[in-house]
């Protein structure tokens, strides 16, 4: 059975089914962070872990597994929520929620610092289904996050269901530098009041 940890209220309006990133799991500060922000809220959120990841806490160390072993993964956590849900994630997460969300018709999307292509190598994208997505999307997305920055993604050719929050000075975490003015906690806050938003518009 998939692990889960679970944030905010039971009887909230909306569930945001949370997908961890390559490189961390549903217990990451990042991850923990924006799921008690959500919560905060009054959303529910359901954080869960692919199977590679577990792995890693028996002492393995395997890498990410491929896309489509995360989307049976993801579609078997989302089959045990109630409606209405939202399909989001960080990074390679958020891929994988845009990815599964047309196909089980969730309430919508959310992607925090979606990888648009591998840093330094802006011809492998990763967009094709991102411009013919049915489902209401939105993308909250650093300025100069290097998996795809602002002046890179509006040439893309999005499908006009997705939807940008961007942050200024952000990195791929959302993490602006110390001299832009801004904060890491800023930032945060700011995605989740974002997400939050997005959310009550399509649940209303």
């Amino acid at each position: 059975m998939t692990p889960v940890l679970t944030n905010g209220p039971e009887d909230a309006t909306a569930t945001i089914l949370l997908a961890h990133g390559a490189g961390a799991g549903m217990d990451h500060e990042w991850m923990t962070t924006m799921a008690e922000a959500l919560a905060a809220r009054k959303l529910r959120v359901v954080r869960f872990e692919f199977p590679y990841m577990h792995a890693r806490r028996g002492g393995r160390r395997p890498g990410p597994d491929r896309m489509p072993k995360l989307l049976a993964c993801y579609r078997e956590v989302y089959a045990a929520q109630r409606a209405p849900v939202f399909l989001a994630g960080k990074s390679m997460g958020g891929r994988a929620a845009t990815m599964l969300a047309d196909e089980v018709v969730c309430a919508g999307a959310i992607a925090f610092g979606y990888p648009f292509h591998p840093p330094g190598r802006p011809e492998t994208l990763r967009t094709a289904h991102l411009q013919t997505i049915k489902t209401h999307t939105l993308i909250v997305q650093g300025e100069r996050d290097t998996f795809g920055g602002r002046g890179e993604v509006a040439s893309y050719g999005l499908a006009k269901t997705v939807q940008f929050c961007w942050l200024e000075d952000g990195d791929h975490s959302l993490k602006p530098r110390r001299r832009s003015g801004f904060t890491h906690e800023g930032h945060l806050a700011t995605a989740a009041d974002a997400a939050a938003t997005f959310c009550a518009a399509l649940t209303c």
